[in-house]
């Protein structure tokens, strides 16, 4: 049987998305083995990132500086915004290195039954950004749910007569998808933006 210390630090590591209480015990007792390599290591770095965690108050996002790294490179293109969901969509758009402009979260999406309505998110503070000027596209990087796409329409709505060119993510077939394992809506959204052969 374990001390309460470390039943307390597997209940905590267990309450983590992807961990439940058995890969959390397998992750503390490696801790514990190798206090010195990894133990040790991860609670400075806890303590650091504890003490400089802000929310960027230009995007949204969440970093250890503000303005965020990203809105403070000025190798961004400040003329291309991206408006993402949330902090995790903004950290894969950018790792995959491919949107060199900069990003809004809004913090969610509109959802009617979870109660979420267009004041609780960052719409506002997106519409203050774009309405004073300087940006010339906006790209709705929203998840391909019905939240996800009500909130974009939303958006687009919103944004409607300003000077921008206003553009979405494409749908439909993954890379390496095979035709009998993808879902009909899936499919239906890959014939609807299907284009032709050059």
């Amino acid at each position: 049987m374990a001390s309460p210390e470390i039943e307390a630090l597997t209940q905590a590591l267990s309450r983590l998305p992807g961990l439940g209480p058995r890969s959390a015990r397998r992750a503390v007792l490696y801790l514990l083995k190798k206090r010195e390599s990894a133990l040790g290591p991860l609670l400075n770095a806890l303590e650091k990132v504890n003490e400089r965690l802000s929310t960027c108050s230009i995007c949204g996002n969440v970093d250890t500086t503000n303005p965020c790294g990203i809105c403070a490179d000025p190798r961004r293109d400040a003329r291309a915004l991206c408006v993402v969901e949330d902090v995790p969509d903004l950290w894969a758009l950018d790792k995959s290195r491919l949107f060199p402009g900069r990003f809004h979260v809004l913090g969610g999406r509109l959802s009617a039954l979870e109660g979420v309505r267009p004041e609780d998110l960052g719409i506002d503070s997106l519409l203050a950004r774009v309405s004073a000027g300087g940006i010339d596209e906006v790209v709705l990087a929203m998840n391909a749910t019905l939240e996800g796409q009500t909130t974009a329409h939303y958006i687009a709505e919103r944004l409607e007569g300003l000077p921008i060119r206003l553009t979405q993510l494409a749908h439909g077939l993954p890379v390496g998808g095979e035709l009998d394992y993808l879902d009909e809506g899936t499919l239906a959204q890959a014939l609807r933006a299907r284009r032709p052969i050059a």
